[in-house]
């Protein structure tokens, strides 16, 4: 295993998304995970010790996969291993992932399209008028 830093694991991430720009997904999932299996939880649990959770985040592509955890302390390193790339991000990087992070997603989407709002007045003048359309008349 090859210990890497924070970046590249943000680096691979803008190149699967990059390589899927002409055809392709790019699938993000965000997890609450411990790194333990049930048994290894199910100990520490009975013994009363804390269970140290993280935010496990994967991508990939179908073909190549590439993940990080978010830890509450902890030095930021990243695992590489067969083409899957794992790792963590301690607390301090956390805010600076984040906007990294946000970043990649808002220079790699460009082709969703923006939504087309309603002014507001135009949509409380269309709310009146269709008010007084929909009043039924008085029975004497």
């Amino acid at each position: 295993m090859v210990l890497l830093q924070l970046d590249p694991f943000l680096n691979e991430l803008t190149t699967l998304y990059q390589n899927s720009t002409d055809k392709g997904s790019i699938w993000v999932t965000l997890k609450r995970s411990s790194m333990k299996s049930k048994v290894q939880r199910n100990k520490m649990a009975t013994n009363g010790e804390p269970i140290e959770y993280r935010c496990l985040i994967r991508a990939t592509d179908g073909k190549k996969t590439i993940s990080t955890s978010i830890v509450p302390e902890g030095k930021a390193w990243l695992t590489v291993s067969l083409c899957v790339l794992s790792g963590k991000v301690g607390a301090r990087d956390h805010q600076r992932f984040q906007a990294s992070y946000a970043t990649i997603l808002k220079a790699h989407m460009t082709a969703l399209k923006k939504r087309e709002r309603k002014d507001k007045k135009k949509a409380a003048e269309g709310d009146k008028k269709e008010g007084d359309v929909k009043k039924k008349p008085k029975r004497v």
